[in-house]
């Protein structure tokens, strides 16, 4: 009997459109497990946090940064583990915090495992490792570790894993503020997103499908701007493309040189810029560049100025909302890729994630 066939992308298809499930299996093991809580008892929410990581889990960290300096009102800093590495005694002073979070997906990334230890040999700065890696090395040099294992990809990727710890955090920064409700708006979030998923994911991958562009801009306000990051590198690692980011507004101020036939803007719109990114993306269409937006609420005239307009329409709050703004990019980076005949799954030159040799290696993370 001969092997069956391998479908290029399939296992990176999966492992995005099982994410509402996948939320929903991460609070029922959080919570059956009490890992959160006892995570809570442990660390301070008064004293400041330093987040250090690689790749996607970099851009994740700066979101997490900027969400847990809002709602904790603490100073909390985000590093590439290769930037303390190098500077370690300037930026631990400078972000002045005791306490850090370490994201690794495998566990095993090079700069994260060599920062831990500079960590663990300063002594004095309390350590959590995060990583879907069940048993591995980065837990032997933190203080802590949390661990989620069963959202982890088998594509190099990281699509689900991303926003399974971005919403593990937005859940322990919520006990960690005594915030009750905003645990219960986390909680509604699987249900109201796995319909909107089903509804649009063939209009996503068919728009990534049928078009062609030389270029790829992701453009977002606050903390949309980490996503735009992160949805940038998705489409550069699935689809070999060439992607940047800014902030929203500041595309106007050099980058908009790029506008064209050849050209994607997608934006991922905000609640406090939306009037001036709806003027924006209408510049844009008047530039003749093809135009994207993802909004929870748009009107006829934002709709008109979208050559693909994606709504969420739901009714949790803006910061809540983060994880589903995620995940257009991922099924946008596959199907581009599959599109010019790549295999998503094992993009060119990287691996799962960055073991440094003599020679070097390159992955995610």
């Amino acid at each position: 009997m001969s092997a069956p066939a391998i479908v290029p992308g399939h296992d990176t298809l999966i492992e995005i459109l099982s994410q509402p499930a996948v939320w929903e299996e991460t609070r029922r093991e959080l919570e059956g497990r009490g890992t959160l809580a006892r995570l809570a008892d442990i660390f301070s929410p008064r004293d400041p946090w330093l987040f250090i990581a690689c790749g996607s889990s970099y851009y994740l960290c700066q979101l997490l940064a900027s969400l847990w300096s809002k709602l904790l009102r603490v100073p909390c800093s985000a590093m590439p583990a290769s930037e303390l590495l190098f500077d370690s005694r300037e930026i631990l002073r400078r972000s002045g915090a005791n306490q850090a979070i370490l994201l690794s997906r495998s566990g095993e990334t090079s700069e994260v495992l060599r920062a831990a230890e500079l960590l663990r040999a300063n002594g004095s700065v309390l350590s959590l490792g995060a990583t879907c890696n069940p048993a591995s090395s980065l837990e032997k040099l933190c203080d802590h570790t949390l661990k989620l294992a069963w959202a982890d990809e088998k594509s190099t990727v990281m699509t689900r894993s991303f926003t399974s710890f971005l919403l593990a955090f937005q859940r322990l920064g919520a006990m960690f503020a005594g915030e009750s409700a905003s645990l219960a708006v986390l909680d509604r979030l699987p249900a109201h997103v796995a319909p909107w998923l089903r509804a649009n994911e063939k209009r996503i991958r068919r728009f990534g499908r049928n078009r062609r562009f030389a270029n790829f801009v992701f453009l977002g306000q606050g903390l949309h701007y980490w996503l735009a990051q992160e949805a940038a590198l998705k489409i550069t690692e699935m689809s070999t493309s060439y992607a940047q980011a800014y902030h929203t507004l500041e595309f106007r101020h050099g980058p908009r040189s790029i506008a064209g036939r050849e050209t994607l803007i997608a934006v991922l719109a905000s609640e406090a810029a939306a009037q001036e990114e709806g003027r924006l993306i209408e510049e844009m269409k008047r530039l003749g560049a093809t135009t994207l937006v993802v909004a929870n609420r748009m009107g006829p005239r934002l709709k008109r100025s979208s050559d693909l307009h994606l709504e969420l329409g739901l009714a949790e709050p803006e910061s809540a909302r983060l994880a589903a703004m995620a995940i257009p990019a991922q099924l946008l980076g596959c199907a581009v890729g599959l599109s010019k005949g790549l295999n998503p799954d094992a993009p060119a030159n990287l691996t799962r994630f960055v073991k440094l040799e003599s020679d070097g290696a390159g992955g995610p993370g």
